[in-house]
């Protein structure tokens, strides 16, 4: 044994003194030990390299080993040590190459097999499981042949350990096909092999084949059965993972975690806390990975109370002070509306990270604090992308879209990108802006910056061409996606319904199905809404028969409000209401609405007086419903009966939603009320309602009386229709825009007879397309005819 002197230290390893005692190994063993930091650590190294001590193969062995243990000491400084090892055996080679793949090193480790072979040293069965693993980490399935052909030359291609990486390696690399040939051809397999195979098959989704090597396995643990039910929780197949669940005889934590996060994660909130609760019967004691998943799936089933019971469990665990527990008990008090909760533990927290930032700045707009959020906002000491998207998501939620397009430019004059979740939102805002230029450069955006197709941001962009009536940008969009979703089927279907192709709409629905995407329940609200918007009575019938028979969906309320307003448009009114008298639900008042509207337009009065007065009665607070009743006593001279509903208007503080007409030009959105005279370019509006007068008389237009419900004269009706701000907006839309671009008008309410008459004829006057979307429908007008085919 090679001997040297060491300096001994007064108070172990920390510092050297002149007394000197001969080392040997079992001493440096004795050493190693007790090093604390790496100051210690190195005062050892520089005294067997000065003693030449490194020289004995195995104490340089072990120094290496020590070395590569500990966290304080940099991998480039084990480096140094190995390189002043003479004749580093082969142990010494593969504890490097385990360090360097440990530390997420893998190309070192690939050099220095290469140096390793080139100083002639034979690699071992330890050797290639580290290269392997090396490959694994970068997904270097190239490499990772490499070493598998090496492996094979000296003979370890059967070694047990070797193949349980090599399979691993390809699984990592999604070549299942290598992985499982082989799994197959394993002359040893052991539960290694078995669970590598499997997380293969898992990695890649592949439900098939996971669940043959599961029930094909000769032994399996908790952590292979706990993978399966994560695997097909992700898969929703909540039941086949409740079965493994039961399969457990001794259930420990994780186990119990993963199927209570399988429920949460298939938005099964309330089996999952119901679970939670099984388990703390069972005397399982928590840790903070399931308290998250509890406290998430009480935050979106609100359940407050239980949600409370988790927080004091949190509390009793001492996990109070882990800020990933804040954030989601942030989450929670603000889902449930508890402000006063969500603020205390914001402001009681000793950390703060950006996730909590931003849960309080989401929870501000989930409760209605505008200006609280914009108070955070602006105090938030870093505004990373989540934060700007959770303003812009808040103003959108609040139905403030202008303000939401300025934020948005500001984020960008800040160079934060945005990402989907952003876009989404914004997009979004431009759909009820009815903002199109803005709305085609955020297309523009995607294109430039190479976004990855996604599902619920592309069918947000084809809902937004086709809600500001640009059909065709519309299906190109939907052409060129790849993937698409139910969804996405769902907006074109609904938007090409809208937009008065409802031929179209139907052949895509029958698309839909040949390319065997299955449909569900708002597919069939658009459905039948395509044929209440042409009046497709009988189509419509089947269709909803279809729905229980053909795909076993019980239709809903919104599905037989859709049949009540086809029947009624058609003037069926009576089986329309017997339609209402024969639901297995409460009939809600957008479907008692419905039927009032047919009465008004097919003048019923007694069934719309009946109907009526049921309503103000179930939703009184409601304008709408006031202004039709009072519009059908008007309709036959009633004006006592009009001006008793006014009154009670009055009385219970209703106030008549105003006419508001929005149109886009020059990329700023100009709002426009009935009888409105604000806008700053009044006197060119004016003269041009003057010219639209002169030329829609030479054309015939008279106006329809019958549209203004008030005891006035006829001149008088006639300057109240004139001034509607669907015609205001037009008016502003022939001077402000140029042809041949369509004029576009978006309105909040149901286009009137005498509007809709005079857009189709303005459309021949003025030579110039004009598409109005009202509360209802699209009605694109040119050449003197509109889309709808005067059936709105």
């Amino acid at each position: 044994m090679n001997r040297a002197k060491l300096n001994f230290v007064r108070s172990p390893l920390e510092q050297l003194t002149n007394t000197t005692i001969t080392i040997n190994f079992s001493i440096l063993e004795t050493l190693l030990p007790k090093c604390i930091n790496f100051k210690q650590f190195g005062q050892i190294v520089s005294q067997i390299i000065v003693t030449g001590f490194i020289k004995d193969t195995h104490a340089a062995s072990r120094i290496v080993e020590y070395s590569t243990g500990y966290s304080y000491v940099h991998i480039d400084y084990c480096r140094r040590i190995f390189n002043h090892i003479e004749f580093p055996n082969v142990f010494t080679w593969n504890t490097m190459m385990k360090a360097y793949v440990k530390r997420n090193r893998p190309h070192d480790a690939i050099l220095l097999y290469k140096t390793m072979l080139q100083n002639n040293e034979f690699a071992d069965n330890h050797t290639y499981p580290r290269l392997v693993q090396a490959c694994a980490l970068r997904a270097m399935e190239f490499e990772g042949r490499e070493f598998h052909n090496h492996a094979i030359k000296v003979g370890f291609e059967n070694d047990v350990y070797v193949c349980n990486t090599l399979i691993n390696m390809y699984a990592v690399c999604k070549n299942l096909g290598d992985a499982r040939r082989l799994f197959d051809e394993s002359l040893d397999r052991d539960s290694v092999s078995w669970n590598s195979i499997l997380a293969g098959y898992i990695q890649i989704g592949n439900i098939k084949e996971a669940k043959l090597i599961y029930d094909q396995m000769p032994e399996r643990n908790a952590i292979t059965t706990n993978s399966m039910i994560a695997f097909l929780g992700r898969c929703g197949r909540v039941s086949e993972a409740y079965h493994l669940f039961t399969q457990i005889l001794d259930k420990e934590l994780v186990s119990w975690t993963a199927m209570i996060s399988c429920y949460e994660n298939n938005g099964m909130h309330e089996e999952a806390l119901k679970l939670f609760v099984q388990m703390r019967a069972k005397g399982i004691a928590v840790d903070e990975v399931v308290m998250v998943t509890v406290l998430s799936a009480c935050a979106k089933s609100t359940a407050t109370q239980t949600g409370e019971f988790a927080h004091a469990l949190v509390i009793r665990a001492g996990f109070e002070s882990y800020v990933n527990l804040q954030n989601v008990l942030i989450h929670m008090y603000s889902s449930c509306g508890n402000l006063v909760s969500a603020q205390k533990l914001f402001d009681l927290s000793c950390y703060l990270d950006q996730v909590s930032w931003n849960s309080m700045l989401s929870c501000y707009f989930r409760c209605g604090e505008v200006e609280k959020a914009n108070a955070l906002f602006d105090a938030m000491p870093e505004k990373d992308v989540v934060s700007w998207s959770a303003m812009i998501s808040g103003y959108v939620q609040l139905g403030s879209f202008l303000e939401t397009l300025d934020l948005f430019q500001e984020m960008l004059l800040q160079d934060v990108k945005p990402d989907e979740t952003t876009l989404v939102s914004v997009i979004s805002a431009c759909t009820h802006l009815s903002a199109l230029d803005q709305g085609r450069w955020l297309h523009a955006y995607l294109k430039k910056y190479g976004f990855k197709e996604n599902v619920i941001l592309y069918t947000t962009l084809i809902d937004m061409y086709m809600k500001c009536g640009c059909v065709e940008n519309a299906m190109d969009v939907f052409s060129g996606m790849e993937e698409k979703g139910v969804s996405t089927w769902n907006a074109v279907i609904l938007g090409l319904a809208m937009n008065g192709q409802v031929a179209r709409s139907l052949e895509i629905f029958q698309a839909m199905k040949r390319n065997q995407i299955i449909p569900n329940e708002v597919t069939f609200v658009a459905v039948l809404g395509a044929c209440r918007h042409m009046g497709l009575v009988d189509e419509g019938r089947s269709y909803f028969d279809s729905m229980t028979k053909e795909y076993n969906i019980e239709p809903n309320v919104k599905h037989y409000g859709c049949m009540v307003d086809l029947l009624g448009r058609a003037g069926q009114l009576k089986e329309a209401e017997n339609l209402i008298n024969s639901m297995p639900m409460a009939p809600d008042v957008a479907t008692w609405g419905a039927l009032l509207g047919a009465c008004r337009k097919h003048g019923d009065n007694e069934m719309g007086e009946r109907v009526g007065r049921k309503l103000i009665e179930l939703q009184p607070d409601h304008d709408g419903f006031h202004v039709l009743l009072s519009n059908i006593y008007a309709s036959k001279g009633d004006w006592h009966d009009v001006m008793e509903i006014r009154g009670t208007m009055t009385h219970q503080g209703v106030v008549k939603t105003p006419g508001c007409s929005m149109i886009e030009a020059n990329g700023a959105v100009h709002e426009f009320f009935a009888g409105d005279r604000s806008h700053p370019q009044m006197e060119e509006i004016e003269a041009m309602l003057a010219e639209m007068a002169k030329r829609l008389k030479m054309l015939g237009y008279a106006p329809e009386m019958c549209e203004v419900f008030f005891d006035i004269d006829e001149e008088e009706k006639e300057s109240v229709l004139f001034r509607h701000s669907e015609k205001l907006a037009l008016a502003f839309g022939l001077f402000a825009t140029k042809p041949p671009m369509p004029i576009r008008i978006m309105k909040n309410l149901r286009i009137c007879g005498d509007c809709h008459e005079a857009a189709k004829l303005i459309s021949i006057a003025f030579y110039r397309e004009i598409v109005i979307r009202d509360r209802h429908r699209f009605h694109h007008f040119k050449d003197g005819s509109c889309s709808c085919m005067g059936y709105w």
